[in-house]
C-alpha cells in the first residue's frame, strides 16, 4: 500500500487546514487508518484514527473537539480537518494504514506509512 499525503502549509494560530491521504489500494476500505506528527527534536506521536467500519474513531487529548478524522472510501482517501491550529500543531504530518482494520493510538498497529506533510502554524 503506497500512502500519499498532502494539503500541509503554513497558517497562522486560529486558522483551518485539511490534509488528505490517498492509497493506492483497492481494499482501502479494509484497513484501519491513523494520522500521526513529529515536531523537530520530538519523538511521533498519535494524532487521530478511524478503524475500516468508521465506527470507532480515537484522538490525542490536545486535538479534541479541533480536529476531525474521516474517511471516503470510494476515493481510497482518509482526511484529516484540522481548525483552530495553535502553534505546537506545529509538526510534520503522517498518515498510515493498518491491515488489522482496527484504527488505534499505536503505532505498531499500522503497516504502511505515508512520507508525510509539514504543517507550520505561526503565532
Amino acid at each position: 500500500v503506497q500512502l500519499q499525503a498532502s494539503g500541509g502549509g503554513l497558517v497562522q494560530a486560529g486558522g483551518s487546514m485539511r490534509l488528505a491521504c490517498a492509497a493506492s489500494e483497492r481494499t482501502f476500505s479494509r484497513y484501519g487508518m491513523g494520522w500521526f506528527r513529529q515536531a523537530p527534536g520530538k519523538e511521533r506521536e498519535f494524532v487521530a484514527a478511524l478503524s475500516a467500519s468508521g465506527g470507532t474513531i480515537f484522538y490525542r487529548d490536545s486535538v479534541k473537539g479541533r480536529f476531525t478524522i474521516s474517511r471516503d472510501n470510494a476515493k481510497n482517501t482518509v482526511y484529516l480537518q484540522m481548525n483552530s491550529l495553535k502553534p505546537e500543531d506545529t509538526a510534520l504530518y503522517y498518515c498510515a494504514a493498518g491491515s488489522n482494520s482496527l484504527g488505534t493510538p499505536s503505532d505498531h498497529d499500522y503497516d504502511y506509512w505515508g512520507r508525510g506533510t509539514q504543517v507550520t502554524v505561526s503565532s
